[in-house]
């Protein structure tokens, strides 16, 4: 499920796996539309391999980003310990952003 969040007077969204842990999280939006634009992105662009982009951080530890066709960044995960675990995060990405539903929070 995709969580809509209001910050200020920006709009953020995070993605969230079935067990409710978040596996992805946006930038900040100026608007509402954008952010649903953000989210749409996500699901489309999430089956393909060109999107998702693995780093190391200065402590070692691996996060990815999803980015959309113009190369801008939709949404980054958290920070794992392991390649490997940032890898099955990608994968709950693809299981998970293509039929999730969007729910406001405040």
């Amino acid at each position: 499920m995709f969580e809509l969040k209001k910050s200020g007077d920006k709009f953020h969204f995070v993605l969230k796996a079935a067990n409710g842990q978040v596996i992805l999280t946006s930038q900040m939006y100026a608007t509402k539309a954008s952010a649903m634009n953000g989210i749409e992105s996500v699901q489309k662009n999430c089956g393909k391999d060109s999107s998702f982009e693995m780093k190391t951080a200065k402590n070692g530890k691996i996060h990815f980003n999803i980015k959309a066709t113009n190369g801008q960044i939709i949404g980054s995960s958290q920070m794992y310990a392991a390649e490997s675990g940032a890898k099955n995060g990608i994968e709950s990405v693809r299981k998970n952003a293509p039929g999730a539903t969007v729910k406001e929070v405040e």
